[in-house]
């Protein structure tokens, strides 16, 4: 940090150059921790949701399950389980997993990423459903099997449905993320409530957080505007 930023926040008692730094530390655990789980999160759901449109009750009825479970019960429980829950599997201290799982780091990204997984699985199980009967019956008039029809029409048809939902998906992990703190992360809100009882200012340290947390939520709303507005550009009138 230069000099002479170090010194102009070093004037004032709460956002001094250490304040500073503690909540950059914070604002890179909290993305850390949200883009984890999102990748993981959608990296499964897209095979569960195929699974769950299946209409075999054996195949899709434990996809549905797990998404009622972790859709109908709170994140925070889910988080209470799996942190405390894991230590206390017999034996789990006596392998390599209590090597990653005693931090407390990879059992919150393990609840969020089963969350967000669930809610990710009924999105695009809703957009593949949509899927036009024309769309269907085209492919299968061009001789597309199921699994190349599933691949070449319906799930990209399905990505542009589903992308206005999973932004709010997103959004919506971005600020569940908040309650990682309650297991020692020290992400944005672990820093502000550190700061907080350092100074007893919790207005200016919450507030700061809160300012955080909406820039990134703009800047993720910005990326998706983008992100459909590429995907829906067939859509557009033509310009003469």
């Amino acid at each position: 940090m230069p000099d002479f930023i170090a010194q102009w926040l070093n004037q004032n008692d709460i956002f001094t150059a250490m304040t500073i730094m503690e909540y950059w530390d914070g604002l890179v655990t909290t993305v850390h921790l949200v883009f984890l789980s999102l990748v993981i999160g959608l990296v499964c759901a897209i095979p569960l949701a195929i699974l769950r449109t299946v209409k075999n009750p054996f195949v899709s009825g434990p996809v549905w399950l797990y998404t009622y479970l972790f859709r109908g019960t709170p994140l925070l429980i889910q988080l209470y389980i799996i942190y405390y829950g894991i230590a206390q599997i017999p034996g789990i201290q006596e392998t390599f997993w209590w090597e990653i799982f005693r931090e407390p780091f990879y059992p919150a990204l393990l609840a969020f990423a089963l969350n967000t997984c669930a809610y990710t699985t009924e999105i695009i199980r809703g957009a593949i459903v949509s899927t036009p009967n024309g769309e269907i019956e085209a492919a299968k008039a061009y001789g597309m099997n199921w699994w190349l029809r599933t691949r070449r029409i319906v799930l990209p048809s399905a990505a542009r449905r589903a992308v206005q939902a999973y932004s709010n998906e997103v959004i919506f992990m971005l600020h569940s993320s908040a309650i990682a703190s309650v297991v020692t992360i020290v992400d944005l809100t672990g820093a502000a409530r550190n700061i907080y009882s350092r100074f007893y200012a919790p207005f200016d340290a919450f507030i700061f957080v809160a300012c955080c947390y909406l820039v990134l939520t703009f800047i993720l709303v910005f990326a998706f505007r983008k992100l459909e507005s590429h995907l829906l550009r067939h859509q557009r009138p033509i310009q003469n």
